[in-house]
């Protein structure tokens, strides 16, 4: 079932956007060459704890049985990976690009995003994946309409990367969010078969939209740890997400500042 919010569970809401915000903008501050990426998950730490909150992705239970809670704050995903890599002492290198990826709840109620930038300068093909995914998110929030349908904006977002000549990635999608970091409805960046139930955008609901987009074929592949999700075909891979409420005016980006 989804649930609608109201005013004090969006305010809550709201709150944990503006600590996720804080986080990711003091994380992509600090990205540079040699920077171990386990640097991302300590900023992260210090500004969700800091703020009396607590982090959402920290001992997150894995689908797959057998694999490990997740052991971080924050997924950081480099270059050909696309989401839930786990950071650690790897140093990041000139020209690559990282995917930083953050939620926290906030007096119970949770708020989620992501972000992908440079290390350093890179490469014009680079610059054009990351344009063109933080401009599917973009599309995918302008077609947020009270009254409209989520299928509108999983078609928004999957025209503008086609569009650009780039891959949807199929396995993994966004989701609604409050209470619970996930719950309905699901919310893929295509128009695939099967299609999910197509929801009615009602003021009250909140959802994360996240497209993760791929310099080449959009097919997938989980690494041994049993969280990293990289691409196929080595190819890049950019991530951009924000929690969305909508509003009798349109939407709210919860997590933007």
């Amino acid at each position: 079932m989804i649930a609608l919010k109201n005013a004090d569970e969006l305010e809550r809401m709201r709150g944990a956007g503006r600590i996720v915000d804080r986080a990711l903008a003091q994380m992509a501050a600090a990205v540079a060459p040699g920077v171990p990426t386990i640097t991302f998950d300590r900023i992260a730490r210090d500004v969700i704890f800091g703020a009396d909150a607590t982090p959402s992705f920290l001992h997150y239970p894995a689908a797959t049985r057998g694999v490990a809670a997740f052991p971080a704050s924050v997924t950081v995903s480099v270059n050909d990976e696309i989401v839930h890599g786990i950071p650690g002492e790897r140093t990041l290198q000139a020209g690559d690009i990282v995917s930083l990826d953050c939620g926290c709840a906030w007096r119970g109620y949770h708020a989620d995003a992501a972000l992908t930038v440079g290390v350093g300068p890179i490469s014009p093909a680079a610059t054009r994946l990351l344009d063109a995914t933080a401009g599917a998110l973009e599309a995918g929030m302008r077609a947020v309409r009270p009254g409209g349908w989520l299928w509108d904006v999983m078609a928004a977002i999957q025209a503008h990367v086609e569009g650009h000549g780039y891959g949807v990635v199929r396995e993994y999608q966004g989701h609604g969010i409050g209470r619970e970091m996930h719950e309905p409805p699901s919310v893929p960046n295509f128009l695939g078969h099967p299609r999910p139930p197509n929801v009615r955008l009602r003021p009250g609901l909140t959802f994360a939209l996240e497209p993760m987009v791929t310099e080449r074929d959009w097919h997938t592949r989980a690494l041994d740890d049993g969280w990293t999700v990289v691409t196929a075909d080595g190819g890049l891979a950019a991530h951009f997400e924000h929690t969305l409420a909508v509003t009798s005016g349109g939407v709210e980006v919860l997590t933007r500042s």
